[in-house]
């Protein structure tokens, strides 16, 4: 029995859910999201809460269950309150700031990177070095967070380059003479 998929999905106030088949969509005040679900869960509606049953006892439909329990959850938590992530940039002369629908970020490099802002994402320059990627969809906001991470990963030698705020860098120890 899944620990996960037994629990229901609690609807907060001001997110309207429609369940039809295996598609759930939800609506509220950060815009309105649908995902499909595996044809091994059944998803109903029960007031302000939405069960996830699995339709058969195979392997492959016990594990859907607890998934498909999950992204129920993140699609309603994400178009309630949203997801973010932050990052840190470290390093000489490293900085970033959002030209528009472009973030730019220099990052030692002989050019400056230029990323642009995928739809329903917004990125923060709060300072040059602190970045906030925000959005409804934990997926993508995830994923964006991950592309400007790999521009230039923390090195650990000197700790140079854009990590998540919290990350831990296992430091190394330079060459002796």
């Amino acid at each position: 029995m899944s620990r996960v998929g037994k629990n229901p999905v609690k609807i907060p106030t001001g997110v309207n859910v429609d369940v039809a088949g295996q598609s759930v969509t939800a609506k509220g005040k950060k815009g309105e999201h649908r995902i499909f679900l595996s044809k091994e869960v059944e998803i109903k509606r029960d007031g302000d809460k939405i069960w996830v049953k699995p339709r058969s006892d195979s392997l492959f439909a016990r594990k859907m269950w607890g998934t498909a329990r999950n992204n129920i959850k993140n699609l309603v938590n994400g178009v309630a309150e949203g997801f973010s992530r932050s990052l840190e940039i470290n390093g000489v002369g490293y900085r970033a700031q959002v030209q528009g629908k472009t973030l730019v970020i220099q990052l030692g490099f002989s050019h400056e990177v230029r990323y642009p802002i995928p739809n329903g994402i917004t990125i923060a320059c709060e300072e040059q070095t602190r970045l906030t990627v925000s959005g409804a969809d934990k997926q993508r906001v995830g994923q964006t967070a991950a592309e400007i991470r790999d521009f230039r990963r923390p090195e650990p030698y000197k700790g140079k380059g854009i990590r998540y705020t919290g990350e831990y860098i296992f430091r190394k120890e330079g060459k002796k003479k």
